[in-house]
């Protein structure tokens, strides 16, 4: 039987059992992950179907041998109490996540918002159930800083966290999750702790990515900063601070909102994460404050380069006006001379004098380069 056949056989299983007890909960590395990332949401990864990227059952921590489809692994998690399921979705249709959704009774609601994605950072609850968005986002590789380059590249994970079941739908190319299930399994006795673990993980693993976004855009920002500040300054190009700008703007959307959501995984009683794993999250929260504090920073400092930009432009202006005026003023000297001999008059002094000419071509020349020596005196020219 196919696995929507088997979903539509149980729409209106319920749920029984609980969280198991949970002990102590071991931080997941951060620099290790920051690493690249295989996308398992490709097809050929994708045995389960086309949105299906993997469907794991835990118990005790450690992973079951593959073989139930997940009708029969729900079945048995909620008859003995013990375990849960991980299901991880990329980017599923409304009627690839309706049998799901019958499946977990997952809140309609909830449900539209996971399908449709472009959904703010929030945490809701539902009855039994923790509904959770997260912003993704990634660092965009590039050789050359231009006007149009993208910096950062965001997308969404959705967590849907019961008493036995975890489910993670992943919009977006990047975000995977397969190397955080990796090093989850690796530690069974973190999995052991049930869902709230692995959502703890999930958003410890994407505050770590906006933390490393945000010590590439530093980069980025250093080497505006150090063309803008270069003797010929003024003639760096003001797109690539606009660019900066919008981008981080984009990077901004998708951190700053989380800061109230992270507030109330630690802070709020919950049935589904236990206070000892709440503290965790408090550690999550204190990286996200870091984020979001660099990221004001880096809002401010763009906008000191882009003033600091302008104000170079200004000043090059003016020196060049400053150059332009003294030339025409050298210029005017002989201009005046030659308009007033210019002029066709038969009684004009020194007009027919044998040393006439070389008189005012001496008064031109001697005018020009006294003023010439004046302005360079005064940094004119």
């Amino acid at each position: 039987m196919s696995m929507a056949g088997n979903l539509r056989k149980v729409g209106n299983l319920r749920k029984v059992g609980g969280l198991r007890g949970v002990g102590g909960l071991r931080k997941v590395a951060r620099l290790a992950r920051r690493g690249t990332r295989v996308d398992l949401s490709h097809p050929a990864r994708s045995p389960l179907g086309s949105s299906v990227v993997n469907c794991v059952t835990y118990r005790e921590g450690v992973r079951e041998p593959q073989g139930r489809d997940l009708v029969e692994s729900v079945e048995r998690i909620r008859k003995s109490g013990d375990g849960f399921v991980w299901l991880g979705l990329h980017e599923p249709t409304e009627d690839e996540f309706a049998d799901i959704a019958d499946l977990f009774g997952l809140h309609p609601l909830a449900v539209e918002d996971a399908v449709h994605a472009h959904q703010r950072p929030k945490v809701e609850r539902y009855d039994q159930t923790l509904f959770a968005v997260f912003k993704t986002v990634c660092y965009v590789e590039h050789g050359v800083l231009t006007a149009t380059s993208e910096v950062v590249d965001t997308g969404e994970i959705m967590v849907f966290v019961g008493r036995d079941f975890v489910i993670t739908v992943r919009h977006g190319r990047h975000g995977s999750l397969g190397p955080l299930r990796e090093e989850l399994e690796a530690s069974p006795e973190q999995l052991a702790q049930g869902p709230a673990a692995v959502l703890h993980a999930i958003a410890d693993q994407v505050v770590d990515d906006y933390l490393a976004s945000t010590d590439a855009v530093q980069a980025d920002i250093d080497q505006v900063e150090t063309d803008v500040f270069a003797p010929d300054g003024a003639r760096a190009d003001p797109g690539r601070i606009y660019q900066l700008k919008r981008e981080l703007l984009e990077l901004k959307r998708a951190v700053v909102p989380l800061g109230r959501p992270l507030q109330v995984l630690a802070t709020q009683p919950m049935r589904i994460i236990a206070p000892e794993i709440q503290a965790y999250f408090r550690d999550v929260d204190d990286h996200l404050k870091r984020a979001t504090e660099q990221i004001a920073a880096f809002d401010e400092l763009l906008n000191s380069i882009l003033q600091a930009h302008l104000a170079q432009v200004t000043v090059a202006q003016n020196e060049d006006m400053r150059k332009i005026t003294a030339w025409a003023a050298v210029i005017a000297v002989p201009t005046m001379v030659c308009g007033m001999y210019g002029m066709n008059f038969d009684h004009m002094p020194e007009l027919h004098w044998r040393f006439g000419y070389p008189l005012v071509m001496s008064v031109i020349v001697t005018a020009c380069v006294l003023l010439y020596r004046g302005f360079r005196r005064n940094g004119w020219l």
